[in-house]
């Protein structure tokens, strides 16, 4: 199993060094209503590693990855510190806002560089989130998501349908910049921002308004 931490151990000679321990799994019988045979598997985490890794009673949230012969495990970032790590490598970042009415209900945070994607979910109902109970969506499911929002790509006089909103081709993001990705069957839309260093600087709140409500551009505009 590979701990990453953000605080890595430099010798002598200005080397990356990894702090590596030698454990066993411990296997047992699972309990409860688990079928006959099942197991549950459990190792032990040094006190140092998971206090490092920003861990707590409180804050006890963990991702696994498992890459064909190991096992990563690591803290789950929040999405400001998500979107600050791939606006430092370079990359192109959005942060889309997935409404219900005025009620936020999911804020994701869409890396278009590598493809990678952090949902939050900000209500506890299922049917109102972008993803449902899935944790952790994957890219596949992001842009099947946004093309939900969408117009069909098959559907006839597409064309037309772009220019009149100044599109030159098919891009369900861009889509969704000028529709809010509203359907006639509901009432939830989208909001879309392009992150920037200079967005997350000027505020220290995640990519939301403290109430976690907001009115649709038309409302807003009437409460001005």
């Amino acid at each position: 199993m590979i701990i990453r931490t953000e605080y890595p151990i430099i010798n002598a000679k200005g080397a990356v060094c990894l702090d590596t321990r030698l454990t066993q799994i411990i296997i047992s019988k699972a309990g409860g209503t688990a079928a006959k045979g099942s197991k549950t598997c459990k190792v032990t985490l040094p006190n140092a590693w998971v206090e490092a890794l920003g861990l707590s009673r409180e804050n006890r949230e963990i991702e696994l990855a498992f890459d064909e012969d190991r096992i990563v495990l690591s803290r789950r970032l929040s999405g400001r510190e998500f979107a600050e790590k791939k606006l430092a490598l370079g990359h192109r970042m959005f942060c889309l806002r997935y409404y219900d009415g005025s009620r936020l209900c999911t804020i994701l945070y869409a890396d278009f560089t590598d493809e990678t994607l952090l949902a939050e979910n900000c209500v506890n109902d299922p049917v109102k989130t972008a993803f449902g109970n899935q944790p952790l969506p994957s890219w596949a499911e992001f842009q099947a998501f946004l093309r939900e929002r969408c117009i069909p790509e098959e559907r006839d006089g597409l064309r037309e349908y772009l220019e009149t909103l100044g599109l030159e081709e098919y891009d369900p993001l861009r889509l969704i910049q000028k529709t809010g990705g509203r359907m006639a069957e509901d009432q939830q839309w989208l909001e879309v921002e392009e992150i920037s260093q200079e967005s997350l600087s000027g505020s220290s709140k995640p990519l939301s308004d403290d109430s976690g409500k907001r009115g649709k551009p038309e409302e807003r505009k009437k409460r001005k």
